[in-house]
Formats: C-alpha cells, structure tokens, sequence
C-alpha cells in the first residue's frame, strides 16, 4: 500500500485518461457445493463449517478449491472491453482482477454492485459475498449508477465469529490478524499468539462469510473453472505436508494457492499439525502419523519451516485441557 500511495484511490493516477470505471462480479461457489443442498445432506455452510470441527483435515478457502480467478475472469473483462469498443468506436480500456493497486470493494459499492459488510466485504442481496471482483478502468464518461443502502443491521455474527479477532470493529479489519492475510500474504514466522486460533485453516478463511445470513442467497458459478479440484479439498494434513516442492508445483496447477510457494505451504500445514496434535485425543487424530510427517521435515532448509515443525511437535505435550494454550 505504501508503495503506490494515493493510485489506489485515483484511477486516472493508475491508468492516465481514465474517467469511468465499470465494475463486475462474478460467482465462486463451486457447482460441487451446491447451495440447493440434497435431502439426505446439510446446507454448504453448515457443511463447510464442519470442516473446522475435523482437526485432521486441511481447509483450503472455498474460493481456492478450483481455477485460478485472476486468470479467469480477466480474461473475461478483457473480452468485455473489446465487445464495448465494438459497439462504440475506439475505447482506450484496461481490465483488472485483485491485479494493481485498485481500491476493488470501494469502487463495486459505489457502483451499485452492493454494501460493505461489517467485515468489509462486498454483500450483495441476491447473492451473499461469494463472488469475485474485477473492473474495467475506460477513457469514456459513462453515467454513473447508483450504490445501494447497508442491509447489515444490527447483525455482528462475522465479528463475532472470527477466530483471532481481526474485526476489530465494524468495517474495520486488522489484516495482521486475518487468517487469509497470515496463510497467503504474510512472510516469515507467523506470530505466536495467532497460531492456535488458525486451527485447520492452511489458506485463507471464510468463517466470516459462512456465518454471514445474506449467503444463504450465495450463487453456485455457472463455470467448471471453479469445480473443486480432486486431492486439495478434505484432504488430511500429513496427506498434503507430504507433498515435495515438485508435487506442490503440479498439483497447484493453474491454482491461486501455488503463489505462496512451497515454504509457506508447508509453513501453513505445520501450524495446522500442531493445533491437529493439542487436541488429538478428542479430535479423533492419529498423532503417530502427524508426528512422523512433521519429524520427517525437521531438518527441512529453511529456518521458517523448521521453526513452525518444532512448535508444531511441542504440541503434543501442551494439556489438552488448555486448548488455546501454546508452546513457545
């Protein structure tokens, strides 16, 4: 942020003539995790929230399961761009998704796309905040169409379940304490305090939008590009910390989640092993096999990765009476 300043904020900083900005959203549920749920199973929420009460099992975020969606729908703003210049002679245009420093959820709620959520999110009322952004900056003065009211209320549920407290207010997020920043952005060693509290999460975190009652109305994509890919969802930790850096690279694929590179892979499955290990006994958790997937990477080369596997193994003799407390 600090180092593109106010560009953020002014378009025509980023991408000189720019004078209107069209905003688009597109669905990421995949249409594996129905939101129409079959009669024998439970809604998706409920199913994905689930996933954290299952210690052993990695939870990759719902919108990292399929095709990387930079490349999806950029490629789809791009078309957009050249069919609106068909239409209107010359159009100087750019398409960005999650790409530059543009203000993205700003820039959709003034546009009518929706609100932001107490969790700053985007929350749209037909359909939740399952959806990516991306826009099209233009040279072309285009009337602007108008944002909609909050429809939040007096609802605090995203604040109220966030496992390290990174809302720390309404629409105020503390990205050092948010699970997606820590498990994609952050480099290095991952605070002390903040490791227990990530539980199962090893990239990214959506407890703030499984809670949230406006996605109920969330939308399944109509893309296959979003379908969750075999071997990453409900996968056990010792499964996926197993991995080499040359399965990592394969399986990731044409997935967001290969930016992070190995390290911090195996940086996010260590904290998870560790907090898997604290509650093995209850959690139904075959602490022998974490035990030895993490003692087989203890003198892995780099320091960070060797730092998260030693606090992960002295988990296992914290009490599991304190399951919040950690080993130093």
């Amino acid at each position: 942020m600090a180092a593109h300043g106010l560009k953020r904020a002014r378009p025509a900083e980023l991408i000189p003539g720019t004078v209107s900005v069209i905003t688009a959203r597109m669905d990421y549920l995949p249409r594996t995790n129905s939101v129409e749920p079959a009669a024998d199973s439970a809604d998706w929420p409920t199913r994905e929230l689930a996933r954290l009460e299952r210690p052993g099992e990695a939870v990759i975020s719902v919108y990292a399961r399929g095709r990387d969606y930079h490349k999806v729908m950029r490629s789809r703003l791009q078309k957009l761009g050249e069919r609106i210049a068909e239409h209107v002679g010359q159009l100087g245009h750019r398409a960005f998704t999650d790409s530059a420093p543009v203000l993205e959820a700003e820039l959709a709620a003034r546009s009518g796309q929706g609100w932001r959520g107490k969790h700053t999110l985007l929350l749209n009322r037909d359909a939740g905040s399952m959806f990516f952004l991306g826009e099209i900056y233009v040279d072309m003065a285009l009337p602007p169409t108008e944002a909609v009211t909050a429809h939040c209320g007096s609802c605090s549920a995203c604040i109220d379940v966030c496992p390290t407290q990174a809302i720390v207010a309404p629409h105020r997020l503390d990205a050092r304490r948010c699970i997606s920043y820590l498990t994609i952005e952050h480099a290095g060693s991952i605070p002390l305090e903040l490791r227990a509290p990530m539980g199962n999460r090893i990239y990214g975190c959506d407890d703030c939008q499984l809670v949230c009652p406006w996605n109920k109305f969330a939308q399944r994509s109509a893309l296959p590009d979003f379908d969750e890919r075999v071997g990453l969802t409900g996968q056990q930790l010792q499964t996926l910390f197993s991995w080499r850096e040359a399965e990592f690279l394969h399986f990731t694929e044409g997935s967001a989640i290969r930016r992070i590179g190995h390290e911090r892979w195996l940086r996010n499955l260590a904290v998870a092993m560790g907090n898997a290990l604290r509650v093995a006994k209850e959690g139904g958790v075959d602490a022998g096999a974490l035990q030895a997937a993490l003692m087989a990477q203890s003198q892995h080369p780099s320091e960070v990765v060797r730092e998260h596997v030693q606090w992960a193994l002295l988990q296992a003799s914290v009490s599991e009476a304190h399951p919040r407390q950690t080993a130093d």
